[in-house]
């Protein structure tokens, strides 16, 4: 995720988190003894088979945040995966065999998702959830050694290159450009003016800044740049930076509870400015807590990903089920992008069942043959290549209080034209 509230707001969800952890671990984590074939074996169905598939048994992992700061993101993404799976199982299973889910909670602790790597990937057919740019970085070069297919819930750029690990939709560079351009044509920036930018340190939000800077040199803007720590959590200080500048915008690419900080303390301050976040600086959790008035007043956020909110026949479905499984849990972005990750897997797997080839090589062809994905949950996407976003087209989307997942879209998606011709940096 990149980089996902006052404290109570945050001190809540971390206690919902913890509660849930072993419950959405437990139901999935342990049941999968993995797999472990031999990379070029052939199956008694004639299907070649490798690390993670055995004659009845696909292994698939989540090196997800139960306990962290994107706890709450990497539950209902957790959720959303095992009830598909649960389903595909269900439905008889892909190539005869049923998949298991193993979960592993790393806490956003690059150590410890390294660690969990290293216990895990010798058994999987694929990772369909990692969160964490830092996480997946660390782990590039060893993910693309072992030729296993892994899906990042994370849109830093210096996770593209790697033919192994498929970064979905947009880049968090991507989506800054796109939110720019939206701040020039519908929200009264114009050429001269400063905005300011929010950013975590670290890949992503050094790939946000790359993409407003972009944006920013061409429209003839001038970035305000407010660099801070993950940990970091009173946004006062930066507040003031930006007013004292005279910032007529804000981008955010933070994580929820610095959002809500930022723009609770603006509007107490009078910095009534429009926001536009990256697509991990907003949780419909935020608007449980006092920020929730400056949140629904001028804030939006950019993203590739569909909102439950959206009425289409796919995500109508999904919310339905995810609902009669899950009663009273939380309906966030999570639930949409674990699901969709979830059917990218899958549908590799099909395809590689197809070519009787269930070999991570084979896993990783079948992949990469597909040239438009998406459907009801977000912009299409090309897999067929690695070395840049899978998609350029980004919705606006705003909170709102009455809607399945605390957001509607504001803009529809599209391709902003600065974004069409953006050279994007590769890892």
């Amino acid at each position: 995720m990149g980089e996902i509230g006052t404290r109570a707001g945050i001190a809540a969800l971390a206690l919902l988190s913890l509660a849930v952890a072993t419950s959405a671990a437990g139901c999935a984590s342990d049941k999968a003894t993995g797999g472990g074939a031999d990379a070029g074996a052939v199956s008694g169905d004639g299907v070649k088979t490798g690390p993670g598939v055995t004659a009845t048994t696909i292994t698939v992992s989540a090196l997800t945040d139960l306990t962290g700061p994107y706890a709450s993101f990497g539950k209902s993404q957790t959720q959303a995966q095992q009830l598909y799976f649960d389903q595909v199982n269900a439905g008889g299973g892909v190539c005869g065999r049923k998949y298991e889910l193993v979960v592993r909670d790393h806490g956003y602790d690059t150590q410890k998702a390294v660690a969990a790597y290293t216990e895990v990937a010798p058994r999987s057919a694929a990772i369909a959830q990692f969160i964490g740019s830092p996480m997946i970085t660390a782990l590039k070069q060893r993910v693309d050694g072992d030729r296993l297919l892994t899906i990042p819930m994370a849109w830093a750029t210096t996770l593209l290159g790697s033919r192994a690990i498929q970064v979905t939709g947009t880049t968090y560079d991507i989506d800054m450009i796109n939110g720019v351009e939206f701040l020039t044509k519908q929200k009264g920036v114009r050429s001269g003016d400063k905005i300011g930018h929010l950013y975590f340190e670290g890949d992503y939000g050094e790939s946000s800044l790359n993409g407003s800077k972009y944006a920013a040199d061409r429209l003839g803007l001038r970035i305000v740049e407010q660099k801070i720590k993950a940990t970091d959590q009173d946004m006062s200080a930066q507040v003031a930076a930006f007013k004292a500048a005279g910032v007529k915008a804000v981008l955010v690419s933070v994580g929820p509870r610095q959002t809500a900080s930022l723009v609770g303390v603006s509007l107490a301050k009078g910095m009534d400015v429009p926001f536009v976040g990256s697509n991990s600086a907003y949780s419909p959790q935020l608007l449980g807590t006092p920020a929730a008035p400056a949140l629904l007043k001028d804030f939006y956020y950019v993203t590739a990903g569909t909102p439950v909110s959206v009425k289409n026949p796919g995500m109508r479905k999904l919310v339905a089920d995810y609902q009669a499984k899950y009663p009273g849990e939380t309906l966030d972005s999570g639930v949409a992008s674990g699901w969709s990750a979830a059917m990218i897997v899958d549908e590799a797997m099909k395809k590689a069942c197809e070519a009787k080839d269930l070999s991570r090589d084979g896993v990783l062809n079948a992949h990469r043959s597909q040239s438009s994905f998406g459907g009801d949950f977000g912009t299409p996407m090309d897999f067929t290549f690695f070395d840049k976003p899978a998609s350029r087209s980004s919705y606006v989307l705003k909170p709102d209080k009455a809607a399945l997942g605390g957001a509607v879209v504001f803009r529809e998606p599209e391709v902003s034209e600065l974004a069409k011709d953006y050279p994007v940096p590769v890892g």
